[in-house]
């Protein structure tokens, strides 16, 4: 389903939402891409970032303590 897949564990609030933005600028209308933080800020900030742009988030999953965010580009 996603186009790309990003990493970003390991990284402390704000990268892995800074990295999120950065890389939602690259995208098409309609591209999906995956990220992956293990930061606890990212499970409110990372669906803050996408009410504000409008993106959408698809899905939010946990996995052995990493967040996986599923986001589609508007």
């Amino acid at each position: 389903m996603a186009v790309k897949t990003y990493n970003y564990t390991g990284l402390k609030c704000p990268m892995p939402v800074l990295k999120t933005k950065k890389e939602l600028r690259n995208l098409a209308s309609g591209e999906v891409i995956e990220v992956i933080a293990d930061d606890v800020g990212a499970k409110k900030d990372i669906p803050a970032l996408l009410n504000k742009s409008g993106d959408e988030l698809v899905e939010l999953r946990e996995d052995n303590g990493n967040l996986i965010f599923v986001i589609k580009k508007a």
